[in-house]
């Protein structure tokens, strides 16, 4: 029979070395910092892509950038984001000679670009599914290609992908655990330690599955929140 109590207590005497404390704040602030930035990094290559593969093929350079596009994504969707930690950091900065970089905003850059190969999918079918009349009503009142995309087809299409960027969101906040292997201290990595110190996991994992669970549901609370005040703006309209 498990004694929670008098390993709970085990718990609550590691919380009290600064230590430990710090660790827990330090991979909590990692964690949110790589997903969020990670986020936006995805958001702004995923946009970028989704232009170009939706965009009339009849000039050479557009098809150029497709074939890079489709490489892009290919390869960043068909190997796992540890494999592509792993490589960035242990072989291709040294490879190209870099150093000294920190392994946290290589973590960034990484989940950055894996997450812009998903975004793209996500992005380009909600261009999709804007109504082709609203780029025609656009270009009918004088706007260019461009313009029109920017201001009234992509933010149409961001409203109806939001659901789905929310679940992107909640997917690369659980895969921050894989940061250990280069070395950044994440929520993982600091209940991992606490776990090795005192040679007891139970309670450590325990909690650390508590916070990765509050964390999802805080963050689906606050999507379902934005896509009801849109859904408001959008009535009103």
């Amino acid at each position: 029979m498990v004694n929670f109590e008098a390993k709970w207590k085990v718990f609550i005497d590691a919380l009290k070395v600064e230590r430990f404390r710090e660790m827990i704040f330090d991979g909590f602030f990692n964690t949110l910092l790589i997903a969020v930035l990670g986020l936006l990094i995805g958001i702004v290559i995923g946009i970028i892509i989704a232009i170009i593969k939706i965009a009339p093929r009849e000039k050479w350079y557009v098809k150029f950038a497709n074939a890079l596009c489709t490489g892009y994504t290919a390869i960043f969707r068909g190997t796992p984001i540890v494999v592509q930690l792993l490589l960035a950091y242990y072989v291709i900065l040294p490879l190209l000679g870099v150093k000294g970089v920190i392994a946290l905003n290589v973590a960034i850059i990484v989940f950055g670009l894996n997450s812009g190969a998903y975004v793209s999918e996500i992005m380009r079918g909600g261009l999709l599914s804007v109504d082709k009349g609203q780029m025609e009503a656009g270009r009918a009142v004088g706007l260019s290609y461009t313009t029109t995309l920017v201001k009234i087809v992509i933010p149409q299409a961001i409203k109806n992908i939001l659901p789905t960027l929310g679940n992107e969101f909640i997917t690369l906040i659980k895969e921050t655990s894989v940061v250990s292997f280069i070395t950044v201290v994440d929520l993982y990595t600091a209940f991992q330690q606490i776990g090795s110190n005192k040679y007891d996991f139970v309670v450590p994992y325990i909690v650390m599955a508590v916070v990765y669970i509050v964390l999802v549901v805080i963050i689906s609370i606050l999507v379902k929140l934005l896509e009801r005040r849109l859904g408001k703006s959008d009535r009103r309209n």
